[in-house]
């Protein structure tokens, strides 16, 4: 089966989108508003992009209405810096709380029983259960779309990982991080424990296997 992107659907491009790219990391986004109140929000349209210079970048899409911009968006523009909060299975729960679209009264922060540390170099907080928390800077911020869709493109300032999970040659035990990934539909997440290993192939180590099949008296 195959599609013109155009003939589709925003719900259903973002079905089939959502349901193919599989998984994805999520970032649970701290920022600040310039009266310094903190908020946090989870997002699965995100990756890292690049480490010279190191940069990620999300995809936070906007609500209609007279204030079309969600708080991450707005707090990001007013202060201009982020903290990535990569989420392990031990805050999935906490992680579905901040995805609550609460009342501006309520703080999902605290609704969800999580701890801020302050950042080094940013004003938004960190949250100390997160097992890997980049601090960032925002670079480029673009629109698309009908519903002020926002690719924000952030410059990694500071990091910060768990004591225990990096040995001293820079070295990340994947097990201890934990961390949990987004799936399709709904509620459906998936950890790092199935995975495998595959070695990285070689121009010379192709060659030769080429040669290899080669039959005898075939070669030129």
């Amino acid at each position: 089966m195959d599609w013109a992107a155009s003939d589709l659907g925003e719900r259903d491009l973002y079905k089939l989108l959502v349901n193919t790219v599989l998984p994805r990391p999520i970032a649970l986004v701290t920022t600040v508003d310039k009266k310094g109140r903190a908020n946090a929000a989870p997002f699965s349209f995100f990756n890292v992009f690049s480490h010279a210079p190191p940069l990620v970048v999300l995809g936070i899409e906007g609500r209609s209405g007279t204030e079309p911009l969600k708080d991450t968006m707005r707090n990001i523009r007013e202060t201009g810096g982020f903290v990535v909060n990569l989420v392990d299975r031990a805050m999935v729960a906490a992680m579905q709380v901040c995805a609550i679209d609460f009342p501006s009264e309520i703080d999902e922060i605290a609704a969800a029983g999580l701890d801020t540390v302050a950042s080094v170099k940013v004003g938004a907080p960190r949250l100390a259960a997160s097992p890997v928390q980049l601090e960032c800077r925002e670079t480029v911020s673009l629109s698309f779309g009908t519903k002020h869709r926002n690719l924000v493109i952030g410059e990694i300032v500071h990091l910060h990982i768990r004591d225990g999970i990096v040995d001293e040659r820079l070295h990340v035990d994947i097990d201890k991080l934990d961390l949990v990934g987004r799936l399709h539909g709904s509620d459906w997440y998936i950890g790092l424990g199935d995975r495998f290993q595959e070695p990285r192939q070689t121009l010379d180590g192709w060659r030769e296997r080429t040669r290899s099949t080669i039959p005898e008296g075939e070669m030129s």
